[in-house]
């Protein structure tokens, strides 16, 4: 028995993830904002003083990726680098007056946004959703780490 698209959970999850990042865009457009941006903010509120690698590690992007991003924030005067103490060759990043209020207002709308994408579930089905998601997260994360050094073999092609 096929599997139909719509009942695909590879392309539910692709799907779902792409469409909250419109919304979520969209939402934030007028504000000067973009996911990525936000994403930054939200992990500097969580643990300020991270460094770019840190971040970029966090945030599950490149270095320059995330240099890119902390330098349009940095240039909008929403975070600043500062030397570390301990090594002057390390930049530690933080949220300045500008980013904290810019991530209070943003907070809230990503939470309402949340709330309105899970409206439809009951609280028991949105903690089995987390619940299930953290699991496949795991799961994930494990075949990741088990396969860092295999190469996995393209079709028609032979690895030599």
């Amino acid at each position: 028995m096929s599997i139909s698209e719509e009942r695909y959970l590879g392309y539910l999850i692709s799907d779902a993830a792409r469409l909250q990042r419109t919304v979520f865009d969209r939402r934030v457009r007028k504000l000067g904002f973009t996911r990525s941006q936000w994403l930054v903010l939200g992990r500097l509120g969580r643990q300020p003083g991270v460094s770019q690698s840190e971040l970029a590690e966090l945030l599950e992007v490149e270095k320059a990726t995330a240099g890119r991003l902390i330098d349009r924030l940095e240039k909008n005067g929403w975070i600043e680098r500062r030397t570390d103490e301990a090594d002057r060759r390390i930049k530690r990043i933080y949220m300045t007056e500008r980013g904290k209020k810019a991530h209070d207002t943003i907070g809230p709308i990503a939470e309402a946004m949340l709330e309105e994408e899970l409206l439809s579930l009951t609280e028991a089905e949105r903690k089995l959703l987390t619940d299930l998601m953290i699991n496949v997260k795991r799961q994930l994360q494990q075949m990741l780490q088990k396969n860092t050094h295999a190469a996995a073999p393209v079709l028609g092609v032979e690895n030599d």
